[in-house]
Formats: C-alpha cells, structure tokens, sequence
C-alpha cells in the first residue's frame, strides 16, 4: 500500500502549531503569575524563526511552475536566508536562564527550552526543504554543500545577532554598519578570534544535528515508499 511522502504528509505548519502554542501558554502563564514581561521577546524571536518556512512554502509553490533562475525566485531565496537564522538564532535565548527569585528556575528552564526546540525544528526544517529542492535540480554532492553553506552563514548570522546585536532588517535599515562590522573581522581576524571560534562552535553544532535529521528522515521516507 502506497503513501504519500513524509514531507508532504500532514500539513507541516499543523504539525508545529501544539509546540508554538505551548511556548506561547507558557510564557504567558509566567507573565500572569509573575507580572513580569521580562520574556516577552521570546514570543517575538518564535514569530521570527516562522517567516522563513512561510517564505521556503512560498518559493516551493512557485517552483512548481516557474524557474529557480528568475529575479523574482532568487529574490525570494535571498530573503528566506536572511531570516533562516532567527529560526537557529532561538536557542542562544538560553543564557537568559537565571534563578530570578519570582518563579522556579525549573519554570523557567521548561519555557526556554520549549521555545529552542520550536526554534530548532523550525529552522531544520526549512533547511531538509531546501535541501530537498537543491537536490531535484542539482548533484548530491552540491546540494550538500549548499546547505554546508547555508548552515556556515547562519552560524555566523546567529554570532552577529547575540554578540555585535544585529538584526536581519539591519541589511536595509543600517547596511554600512553591517557592512562595516563584518568586513572588519575578515580584515583583521586576529583581533577577532571570538567571531570565528562561536561561529566554529556554532556550525559545528547545527551541522551534527541536521546530519541526524537529515539521516532519520531519508530512514523515515524510505520505509514510507516501502508500505
């Protein structure tokens, strides 16, 4: 008996929507219990890590009948990379865990965690999308460093994002600071070793995740094409 594929069955924004709106539950939960609203960004860096999967579901449909090669679709792709990292960029919240003497830290722990997760599935599966997409037009071997370099430039999209605060509108809103920082650390790395050791550590991290995400996934399609 034949199935759909995984990816295309259920509807993945329903599948995401219990996990989103348990974070949400929970960070409103200690909002009414603390009268604190010093978590509200939370619920702002989760609405982030979602626009690149509604821009990737977009850029998917158009590809259906239109060319990758057309300014509107590069377009398209350009902007679904520039928000790609706030979906990774999520779990860096987790510094925010301290014991603040209003609510249990085990409270707390619960809450963030709840929202890296839903960052992170988010963010992998916009990239296992992508990926999927390269590999129906191009090589294996150049899908997969495609998405290598997807993962390096998000890696370092996340450290200028904690560390040096820059945010993706800051691409139009503030190009020559941007512009100015980032080509600073390639000019004089030496003096920029943090960039490149978190950028490292970073990559590193995502990358073995998606490699077990990616491999659990062509397990999972594979024994679907077999039922």
């Amino acid at each position: 008996m034949s199935k759909k594929p995984l990816a295309q069955s259920p509807n993945i924004i329903l599948v995401l929507l219990p996990l989103t709106f348990t974070s949400i539950a929970l960070l409103l939960i200690r909002m009414w219990l603390t009268g604190s609203l010093i978590f509200w960004f939370m619920a702002w860096n989760l609405l982030l890590a979602w626009i690149p999967l509604e821009i990737i579901i977009w850029l998917k449909n158009r590809l259906k009948s239109q060319p990758w090669l057309t300014v509107p679709n590069l377009l398209i792709t350009l902007a679904w990379l520039l928000f790609l990292p706030n979906s990774f960029y999520v779990m860096t919240d987790i510094i925010h865990l301290q014991s603040r003497g209003d609510i249990s830290i085990m409270y707390d722990a619960v809450m963030l965690l709840s929202f890296v997760l839903c960052g992170l599935i988010l963010g992998y599966i916009n990239l296992y999308m992508m990926h999927k997409m390269l590999m129906e037009r191009m090589s294996q071997k150049r899908s997969h460093m495609a998405i290598a370099g997807v993962l390096l430039l998000s890696s370092f999209a996340i450290y200028l994002g904690r560390y040096l605060r820059w945010n993706t509108w800051d691409v139009l809103v503030s190009p020559a600071g941007l512009l100015f920082d980032v080509s600073e650390r390639f000019i004089n790395p030496v003096i920029h070793a943090q960039t490149y050791a978190l950028t490292t550590v970073f990559f590193v991290f995502l990358g073995t995740l998606y490699l077990f995400v990616y491999g659990l996934m062509q397990i999972l399609e594979g024994k679907s094409k077999t039922q």
